[in-house]
C-alpha cells in the first residue's frame, strides 16, 4: 500500500495592504488544519499585480504573521520571481493548442456577462491576452467545508485569461503553477475564491497535474456585507498586540474560545488552539463580523 503524501498547505496573501482580520482567519485556519494533520505550512507572496500592490505591504504582512506566531516552514516563495516558470507553462499550452491569443476587451464581452465563448473582436493592433480554451464539461469538486460545488465550464466560466493583455500574469495560471511546484496537497483559503476553483481544476487537468483537496473557510465581511479586504472599516492587525485578533479569529472559526483563555503569548495561544482544534466546528455558511 503506497505511503500517503505528507500534508503540505499554504497561505498566499497579495501585498495590497496590511494584514487584516479576514486574512488572519485564512492564515490561522490554514495553519491549524496543516498542523492538525502533521504537515507543512508555507507562505507565498502573490505579488504579480504591481499596479495594485502597496510598497512595503508584503514585508508588513510577513512581520504581522510572525508576531502572531505563524512562521513559514520553508523559505517564502515570491511570485514576482516566477515569471520564467509561468512563461514555460504558457508556451506549452500555446504549442498544444490548449491556449490561444484573444483580443477581446471587457466591453466586447459585456453583453455575455464577461464570459468568453469565442472571440468577437479581430483588431490586430490590439495587444492580445492569452486564454485557456474550455469545453462543455461540468467541473465539480467536494469541498471539505462548503460541500459539493459545480460549474458549467462553457456557460459559467468560459475561456479564461492566463496572461493579461498588459503582459501581467493572471492569478489562475500563477496559483496552479506554484501549487504544483510547492507540492501543495490541500488548499485552505477564504470562500470568496470558491468559484475560482473549477478554473484551476481545468488548468490542472490541461497540464496533467494532480488536483489538491480544497477547504474554503467562511468569509469575514463587515456589517454591510463587504469582504473585509475591500471595506473601508477593515482595520489592520496590531502586530504589537496580536492576541485579541488571534482570539477573535479562533472564535470566528467556530472553535471553543475557552480553550485559549489565559494564553499570554502568541506561541502559547497557538499550542492551546491546536490541542482543542476541531475542523467539524467550522461553519459552511458565510459568517459576518461587524467592524467598529
Amino acid at each position: 500500500m503506497p505511503t500517503p503524501a505528507r500534508y503540505r498547505g499554504r497561505f498566499a496573501p497579495s501585498p495590497t495592504g496590511p494584514l487584516h482580520f479576514g486574512s488572519l482567519v485564512a492564515a490561522l485556519g490554514s495553519w491549524l488544519i496543516a498542523r492538525r494533520d502533521g504537515g507543512d505550512w508555507l507562505l507565498r507572496i502573490e505579488n504579480i499585480d504591481p499596479p495594485r500592490e502597496i510598497p512595503g505591504a508584503a514585508q508588513q504582512q510577513i512581520e504581522t504573521l510572525k508576531a502572531c506566531g505563524l512562521h513559514s516552514d520553508e523559505p517564502i516563495l515570491w511570485q514576482s520571481t516566477r515569471s520564467d516558470a509561468y512563461a514555460a507553462t504558457l508556451d506549452r499550452l500555446l504549442r498544444d493548442g490548449t491556449a490561444f491569443e484573444c483580443r477581446c476587451s471587457r466591453s466586447d464581452l459585456a453583453a455575455d456577462a464577461g464570459v468568453h465563448r469565442g472571440c468577437v473582436h479581430a483588431d490586430a493592433m490590439r495587444q492580445p491576452a492569452i486564454r485557456l480554451r474550455v469545453g462543455d464539461e461540468r467541473i465539480g469538486f467536494d469541498d471539505s467545508i462548503q460541500g459539493r460545488f459545480e460549474q458549467s465550464a462553457r456557460e459559467q466560466i468560459g475561456d479564461f485569461v492566463l496572461r493579461r493583455a498588459d503582459g501581467l500574469w493572471a492569478y489562475q495560471l500563477a496559483v496552479v503553477v506554484d501549487d504544483a511546484a510547492q507540492g501543495i496537497t490541500q488548499i485552505v483559503r477564504g470562500a470568496d475564491l470558491l468559484d475560482s476553483t473549477p478554473r484551476q481544476i481545468l488548468l490542472q487537468r490541461a497540464l496533467g497535474l494532480s488536483t489538491p483537496a480544497y477547504a474554503h473557510l467562511p468569509l469575514a465581511v463587515d456589517a454591510d456585507g463587504r469582504k473585509l479586504a475591500k471595506s473601508s472599516a477593515a482595520l489592520p492587525i496590531d502586530a504589537a498586540d496580536p492576541l485579541p485578533a488571534l482570539h477573535a479569529a479562533y472564535a470566528f472559526l467556530g472553535q471553543d474560545a475557552a480553550a485559549i483563555a489565559g494564553a499570554r503569548t502568541a506561541d502559547a495561544l497557538l499550542r492551546r488552539a491546536l490541542d482543542a482544534f476541531d475542523p467539524i466546528r467550522i461553519e459552511r455558511v458565510l459568517q459576518r463580523i461587524a467592524v467598529p
